[in-house]
């Protein structure tokens, strides 16, 4: 890999791991802001799912016009807006207001995701791409390692506000890093003679089955994903009798695990094959999922180490599972297709949490009930992925 293209990996990463921390920060502060805001599980579920919902629906919007522009410039203008809306989540003084400042990071962060997936891409061929995908998926683990407990902590010590301020100072300086490193991309731009109306988008998606299979594939794994990650906190401690204090820990296990096997899956996947890899993963997701979604109290070591299996096969099928959504468009149509992509995603986990929310409920003892339910239910929609999958035809091979 040449110096420029880990450059640019490195901080399209760094766009991953704020991003992911302003989402992911939510969900282990969810028994803290339950009880701060004298809220139900249902109502959680909507706060989480809020942020997804709003960046589902300006991600579809985005379709219609990213592939006109230098993707640096669009994902330059959803990152200041992204940022904008974090600082708003850190000075939100109740529920109501956080929601809406949910939204408002929503609206930006929907475009986030689409083109940092697009830009890698554009600069790698398919042959190589499960690679660089695996560089970019380490931000997951290094948000879990190093944001969540840091995030955390700083919840702990001044209020659920701050981990918002920390994420958005951190945007301020990453967004500086992509002004003055981060190269132009217009090399998909069409010659204008030859551009196409921007409804094609959606026209060619909808004549295309092979379009159709793989966003059914990314959302349904995505809807899989979703359905338990934001009540795992919520069940160790109402279910399992495990400290709020040491719910870090389980991030941190499980994201110290996947920094050293997303480079790895990567590698595996583009010398084994796509497929093959997703399919051993998903499987072994499954086991996780159960153990996660049936626990009782346990000791200690036996959470981490279910946590630490979860985190590794979840992001272990969800690298390939990308590079194979990539590749089934050409570099002129994948702005837009995988604006749609990140649109369904968002959608998808969005709908899943406020799913799971209503599924489950809490009684006075803060136990979590029917999580086994959601449980089947994911375990389900992680089978029917592996069916999808193996139906997506890349274009690029």
């Amino acid at each position: 890999m040449r110096p420029n293209e880990r450059l640019l990996l490195i901080i399209l990463a760094c766009v991953n791991f704020t991003h992911i921390m302003d989402f992911m920060i939510m969900m282990p502060l969810g028994p803290q802001l339950m009880k701060l805001f004298q809220i139900s599980p249902k109502q959680f579920g909507f706060a989480v799912s809020a942020y997804s919902l709003t960046a589902g629906v300006s991600g579809f919007v985005s379709a219609f016009f990213v592939d006109r522009f230098d993707r640096k410039k669009v994902l330059l203008f959803a990152y200041i807006g992204f940022v904008i809306g974090t600082f708003s989540c850190a000075f939100a003084p109740s529920y109501a207001l956080l929601v809406s400042a949910r939204i408002l990071a929503g609206l930006f962060g929907g475009m986030i995701g689409a083109q940092v997936l697009s830009i890698v891409g554009d600069t790698f061929p398919y042959q190589r791409r499960a690679e660089a995908m695996g560089v970019v998926m380490t931000a997951f683990s290094l948000a879990s390692v190093v944001g969540v407990p840091t995030g955390l902590w700083l919840a702990a010590q001044f209020s659920w506000h701050a981990p918002f301020l920390a994420v958005g100072g951190l945007g301020v300086l990453v967004t500086v890093f992509i002004i003055a490193f981060a190269p132009n991309m217009t090399s998909h731009i069409a010659q204008k003679e030859l551009r196409r109306n921007p409804l094609h988008v959606l026209t060619d998606i909808l004549h295309s089955p092979n379009q159709l299979r793989a966003l059914a594939l990314s959302a349904t794994l995505m809807m899989g994903h979703f359905a338990i990650i934001p009540y795992i906190a919520p069940s160790l401690v109402g279910n399992v009798g495990y400290s709020q204090d040491n719910i870090f820990l389980i991030y941190l296990v499980g994201g110290l695990c996947t920094i050293f096997f997303s480079p790895w899956v990567g590698k595996m996947a583009d010398r084994y094959g796509k497929y093959r890899i997703f399919v051993v993963f998903a499987l072994c997701s499954v086991i996780p999922v159960w153990f996660i979604t049936n626990l009782q109290p346990s000791p200690l070591w036996m959470v981490l180490a279910i946590a630490g299996m979860f985190f590794v096969f979840s992001n272990g099928r969800t690298i390939p599972m990308q590079t194979i959504v990539s590749g089934v468009v050409t570099p002129q149509q994948r702005g837009g297709f995988m604006s749609i992509n990140s649109s369904l995603q968002q959608l998808s986990t969005g709908v899943a949490a406020y799913i799971g929310g209503a599924i489950i409920y809490k009684t006075a003892d803060e136990h979590i009930h029917r999580y086994d339910w959601v449980g089947w239910w994911s375990i389900a929609l992680i089978l029917l992925s592996i069916w999808l999958a193996g139906r997506v035809k890349t274009v690029e091979q």
